[in-house]
């Protein structure tokens, strides 16, 4: 996969500009971006109160990651996300898997972007797990969205490397054909896919992946019209303001990829609206102890 384009906020705002009004879409009034924040994320949290949870590649602590036993188990224990991450298969067909192989999660070898969907869905991505899993696909991205059919819980879908426009909107065909597209969020760490989600899919909100924060992540978000910004805790330390100067310009802020009770607690105190995990059923009863009633 393509390395994440850097940062454009220093390329010149005209390319931008045009690049936007070839395709006749204007960027979210802060109002809209707002308005997303409220419908998708809930309203923004104050230190202590407690966050939403997302289950990362879904309940991977009870069943393997990325496949329909681990979303079935997400959404069983009522979280209000449920994670995972896209990629293309050779002949152009979006799947969930998170590496770039195949190697660590099935019994194949090679990259997904070399081999076709009859390939992939020939692999066995449960048995690595446990036997109990043996047999059990990789699963497209209809197969995920069908969960979502009939439930008000939400889908975070993390494209992974570089898309372009048509490459997005091989994914929103099955994500409107099942009308799910109000529970849909769009996530990325390439700031060019960012770009091209406004483009493709400018009525679905979109959140910013960044490993460390910018000095300006309340510009970065405008600039890009996402809803939030997710981060590391760690990257939380050395900008200990962002959290609020995000939440007074009507911005979320998500952590990724927490799994102990430490973290839960530093989380919790930033303010932070959403965390991503590893152990949902564990924070969702760490939240239920430690927030009762807030």
């Amino acid at each position: 996969m393509a390395t994440p384009h850097p940062h454009p906020l220093g390329r010149p705002l005209v390319a931008a500009l045009l690049t936007i009004a070839a395709v006749g879409v204007f960027a979210l009034h802060p109002e809209a971006v707002q308005a997303y924040s409220g419908s998708m994320i809930g309203a923004l949290r104050a230190p202590g109160q407690p966050a939403f949870i997302a289950g990362h590649r879904g309940d991977r602590a009870d069943a393997p990651e990325n496949t329909v036993p681990a979303f079935q188990a997400a959404l069983a224990a009522g979280l209000d996300f449920v994670e995972t991450d896209v990629q293309l298969t050779s002949d152009g067909f979006p799947v969930l898997i998170h590496d770039e192989t195949v190697d660590r999660t099935t019994n194949g070898t090679g990259a997904i972007a070399d081999l076709t969907l009859a390939q992939v869905r020939a692999l066995d991505a449960g048995s690595w797990f446990s036997k109990a899993f043996a047999g059990t696909q990789i699963p497209t991205l209809g197969e995920y969205l069908d969960l979502f059919v009939g439930s008000k819980q939400k889908a975070l879908i993390e494209l992974k490397g570089f898309w372009t426009v048509d490459d997005i909107r091989s994914v929103l065909t099955p994500i409107y054909l099942r009308g799910v597209q109000n529970r849909v969020v769009f996530s990325s760490f390439d700031f060019t896919t960012i770009q091209n989600l406004g483009t493709a899919a400018p009525a679905i909100p979109r959140v910013i992946i960044e490993h460390e924060l910018t000095g300006n992540p309340v510009a970065l978000a405008k600039f890009y019209g996402a809803i939030a910004i997710m981060t590391t805790v760690s990257s939380l330390e050395g900008h200990r303001h962002a959290v609020a100067k995000m939440h007074r310009a009507g911005f979320g802020v998500l952590l990724y990829t927490l799994n102990s009770e430490k973290r839960w607690h530093e989380a919790l105190g930033y303010g932070v609206d959403g965390i991503v995990t590893d152990e949902p059923s564990g924070l969702d009863d760490w939240i239920a102890q430690t927030a009762p009633g807030t």
